[in-house]
């Protein structure tokens, strides 16, 4: 037994606290931070304030009083503004029994949706399958509850600079254990943008029902959708009322609410109590203010979602056009999200080539290695800014390589 006189204090605290890992998009963003004239687009939040209306909903609620503790499942007038606008987007009637208000439960972000999604489902000893490259943070969530992550690398296929990321199932089928017991699924994807189409949702439904696993969904960015309609694919349109899926959601994306840290997590009603339970012993709930402005987003955020798809999606074709001219590119142009994934022929170490954006060419990126392995040699860059920053940047990175 080693002698605790030796041990440094960080080696006293839960070793899956210890194992946490560091993010390689924080190490990028602090070796940036504050350099004059450097572009940003390695975080993933738009530019655009919240609107003044959101706020202003936030406001009379603290003069109103209403400052003390709450539902832990949320209040029900955003319970069932949440089911009205899933309802409208979704098709499907969100008004009662199984797919209701009672469907939708008030959290502190998307991280808190999805930490309890994680803790309802893995613990310690069980495993989770994540394709990847996948956000960090999915990670993060399954170590900190002493879940294994099991990195399932997508596939790129089709040609260098118009291909496409895939999910195979055969490639879930081969990761499998006696200890799995989920499967992560977010789409549209951070980093690639990958979006599924239906008949992928049926596939990964499919498996996960032949397998006994429990699905948990980021569909945040559902509504960033560059494709034929207005929404991407959702398992919403393939599920049953039975089907073991656990939606993570935010209010960050859509109504530019990214500092507010508000989402829901949809799960089926009969969960109800664990959730509240776990809400109770984490947060013990949701600002009052913070709910009202989240009401308010909804009955009146369309315009602001409308505007920033149209201009993520002009600004999409704008960056990747100028990559492409540089005749290196490497990159599956996103169908959702607002994120170009990409790498440059002859770079190979995405950590070193986002510091040297940094320093040769006032850019800041998120380097690939941060989603998992198999994203070594891309960077991640959010476009979800004005225009002129992204054509300028388009500019710098090509005058850069042309270097």
């Amino acid at each position: 037994m080693p002698d605790p006189t030796t041990l440094s204090i960080l080696d006293h605290v839960r070793p899956e606290v210890r194992a946490l890992p560091t993010s390689g998009i924080v190490e990028v963003f602090d070796y940036g931070r504050n350099r004059q004239g450097l572009i940003p687009l390695w975080v993933g939040e738009g530019d655009l304030s919240t609107p003044g209306f959101i706020c202003d909903a936030a406001a009379a609620a603290l003069a109103a009083g209403e400052t003390f503790y709450t539902y832990q499942a949320g209040i029900p007038d955003l319970r069932s503004a949440i089911a009205g606008y899933m309802e409208a987007h979704y098709g499907r009637p969100f008004d009662g029994g199984h797919f209701g208000p009672e469907r939708f439960f008030a959290t502190v972000g998307g991280m808190h949706a999805l930490q309890i999604a994680v803790r309802l489902v893995a613990g310690t000893g069980d495993e989770v399958l994540v394709p990847t490259p996948a956000w960090p943070n999915f990670g993060g969530a399954l170590v900190a509850a002493g879940a294994a992550p099991v990195e399932c690398p997508m596939r790129f296929e089709g040609e260098a600079d118009h291909g496409r990321w895939r999910i195979a199932v055969e490639d879930l089928e081969a990761a499998l254990t006696p200890r799995t017991r989920a499967l992560i699924v977010n789409s549209p994807s951070n980093p690639t943008g990958w979006t599924a189409t239906h008949g992928e949702l049926e596939g990964l439904l499919a498996f996960a029902r032949a397998n006994g696993l429990w699905i948990v969904a980021d569909e945040i960015y559902g509504r960033f959708f560059h494709g034929p309609g207005p929404r991407a694919p959702s398992f919403h349109d393939v599920m049953r009322a039975d089907d073991r899926v656990l939606f993570a959601q935010t209010f960050s994306k859509n109504w530019a609410m990214t500092g507010w840290r508000i989402g829901w997590l949809e799960a089926p009603p009969e969960l109800g109590p664990a959730i509240e339970n776990l809400v109770q012993y984490s947060t013990s709930g949701v600002p009052v203010a913070t709910q009202r402005a989240a009401v308010a987003a909804i009955a009146g955020g369309e315009d602001l979602i409308r505007t920033q798809v149209e201009r993520a999606r002009a600004n999409r074709d704008l960056l990747a056009a100028a990559l492409r001219g540089t005749g290196r590119l490497r990159c599956a142009l996103p169908d959702g999200a607002f994120y170009l994934f990409c790498g440059f022929d002859g770079v190979t170490d995405s950590r070193a080539l986002a510091l040297r954006l940094v320093d040769e060419a006032g850019v800041g990126v998120a380097p690939g290695s941060a989603f998992g392995a198999i994203g070594e040699g891309f960077v991640r860059l959010c476009y979800a800014r004005r225009t002129e920053d992204v054509v300028e940047v388009g500019r710098r990175i090509a005058a850069w390589l042309a270097r």
